[in-house]
């Protein structure tokens, strides 16, 4: 039995989703009355919608109503041109979706811009006013009075109702999320959970947060204007009241319920909202309170909807089939390290207060190409909020970051990680529900990534970029030594194996400068040797290493050069022998006091 749930599960995913499809279109031929095949047909355009929705709020975190005014915007559209004569659905379709993108373009860019909620409350506000457009443009809307008169669709020249219809807006639905699922599949998925998990770790890695969050609204318009298109089809008549506030939470509430960072939850949760609020037509002045029953139900009884608890139990299931049938070997490859072109990066005079407290003041630094520089000093003397500014997380009061001769002060965050600055965290920041393999490859989305065309379309160029990044995505875990966990969840890792994948995830671009902040902390021996060897290998490749540690054994062990900060400023600066005998230091950062030292009292 394990044997075939493993079978079973080593088919491609996509064959399931494409089985459900096939029986969507067969099920016309199986007599089903007039108002089923109707309860269907709003179902997937509800899903259509949804699924716009998963993908801002699912999957780039950020809870953006604007879905029900592109439903509108693709509605009316269609409707409009319908009613003018030009019934070709094939160019209503391709006329919706591109109003429904100009809306989300237009409440998109300055909700981001603003950050915070900007963007929810921009969106919520939109669906609020288009009753009041509408009504402004009465004239060719019909107001709240409706829009009225517009002619069949055609498809080819036939006239495309009922059961042709049907079949239409079935094959609509899963071209979209044929496109949907090979999105989020993708490097460019990767980067929409990896922004959902933190901006900073985004940034981190060289991924633009505003770019990546933006491109996830504007592709949720593309089934939000194909679901408004087949909505003015289905009735030949368009009403506000479709697209009022009422709409939108059941849209949520399906987004919820059946599972928002999931492809298909988002037609699970609409089959839910649609065939359940059907079975209260007679109660419509229930309907918010059904709606925020749901609501309730799929974010508090359980994590990640319908769709997430059925994840869970199929891991669940996984594992005891894997532990009956013994474990699958996974791919590797061999540990290697070619030469590295590492970059010299210098910082003078750099400065940062916060208020009236002085973070930083005159700090100096160099660290070279095939050496390991170290950076230590006692908590709250600076080296994290030095760090942050080389990594373009803070702009300087004053002073430069220069690499390789260019200055990088003042760049963007990701720019400057663009540029090849790579850094670990004092707490390891993994994004949740991602295996230890693609967090690795999330590293590699700045440097090399397939387009979004290419990625949705599965062009040769996404299979090479597919095959080069989890080639180099393996190397780098042997490195660390997590090949063996490498589709692993990699949130469920050890605090010290979550260590080593933030430093496998910087390898992979193969940065100018590595920077590692406390990247011993909690770890073993065993793997505190692997990390020490690891490093001393890539500064014999001729990376630039910039090591943040307490560790003060291991700094003296691996580095060539020591800059100790206290108070933001630079306390002294030499080699591991003369750090490790400066008085100063010693009373400073370990707390032994000079005359102690002169005399070998409380020695180490």
């Amino acid at each position: 039995m394990a044997s075939l749930w493993l079978k079973l599960r080593a088919l491609p995913g996509w064959i399931w989703p494409l089985a459900c499809g096939g029986l969507l279109l067969l099920l016309p031929t199986l007599g089903l009355s007039y108002g089923l095949t109707r309860q269907v047909e709003l179902t997937v355009l509800l899903a259509l919608v949804v699924s716009g929705l998963n993908l801002a709020l699912g999957y780039a975190g950020e809870l953006a109503m604007g879905q029900v005014a592109m439903y509108a915007a693709g509605a009316y559209t269609a409707g409009l041109l319908g009613k003018s004569g030009i019934t070709e659905i094939g160019l209503q379709l391709v006329a919706g979706t591109l109003a429904a993108l100009v809306v989300g373009l237009i409440s998109g860019i300055p909700g981001l811009r603003l950050g915070g909620w900007s963007l929810a409350m921009t969106s919520f506000f939109l669906i609020l006013l288009v009753p009041d457009v509408l009504s402004i443009f009465k004239g060719a809307t019909g107001g709240r009075n409706g829009l009225a008169g517009i002619k069949g669709g055609t498809l080819f020249g036939e006239p495309v109702s009922g059961e042709l219809f049907y079949l239409v807006l079935i094959v609509v639905g899963i071209l979209w999320f044929a496109v949907m699922r090979n999105l989020v599949v993708s490097q460019h998925g990767t980067a929409l959970r990896v922004v959902k998990q933190s901006p900073v770790l985004a940034a981190s890695v060289g991924i633009s947060v505003f770019r990546t969050k933006l491109m996830a609204y504007m592709m949720g318009a593309i089934p939000a204007g194909l679901a408004g298109v087949m909505f003015a089809n289905m009735d030949l008549f368009i009403s506000p009241e479709a697209f009022a506030f009422s709409f939108a939470m059941t849209a949520l509430a399906a987004s919820i319920f059946g599972g928002s960072a999931s492809v298909f939850g988002a037609l699970i949760g609409a089959t839910v909202l649609q065939f359940g609020m059907n079975q209260a037509t007679n109660f419509q002045e229930y309907g918010l309170i059904i709606t925020g029953a749901f609501l309730l139900f799929g974010g508090v009884a359980f994590t990640g909807g319908i769709s997430g608890l059925a994840i869970n139990v199929m891991r669940r299931i996984d594992a005891a089939a894997r532990a009956r049938h013994g474990t699958t070997e996974v791919a590797s490859v061999a540990a290697t390290i070619t030469p590295l072109a590492g970059a010299s990066l210098t910082v003078s005079a750099l400065s940062k207060a916060f208020g009236g407290n002085q973070a930083l003041s005159e700090v100096s630094l160099t660290a070279a190409p095939g050496a390991v520089t170290a950076l230590i000093g006692p908590n709250g003397s600076g080296k994290t909020t030095l760090l942050n500014m080389i990594s373009g997380f803070y702009q300087a009061d004053s002073g430069t970051v220069e690499l390789g001769g260019e200055q990088i002060q003042g760049s963007s965050s990701y720019s400057v990680a663009r540029s090849g600055v790579s850094r670990t965290f004092q707490t390891p920041n993994v994004p949740a529900k991602l295996s230890v393999i693609d967090v690795v490859e999330s590293g590699y989305y700045a440097t090399n990534r397939a387009s979004l065309l290419a990625s949705i379309l599965r062009l040769p160029s996404f299979w090479r970029t597919k095959r080069t990044s989890q080639h180099e995505a393996q190397r780098v875990l042997a490195l660390v030594g997590l090949t063996a966990q490498q589709h692993e969840l990699a949130d469920s890792l050890p605090l010290g194996n979550r260590r080593l994948l933030e430093v496998a995830r910087c390898l992979v671009s193969s940065p100018r400068v590595l920077l590692l902040d406390e990247v011993a902390s909690g770890l073993d021996e065993d793997e505190i040797e692997v990390l020490a060897t690891l490093i001393q290998r890539l500064s014999a490749a001729g990376q630039t290493v910039v090591l943040v540690e307490h560790n003060f054994q291991l700094v003296l062990r691996l580095a060539d050069d020591i800059y100790v900060l206290a108070q933001g400023k630079v306390m002294a600066h030499g080699s591991s022998a003369e750090i490790e005998h400066d008085p100063r230091v010693r009373e400073e950062y370990l707390g032994i006091r000079a005359e102690e030292f002169a005399t070998g009292g409380s020695d180490e």
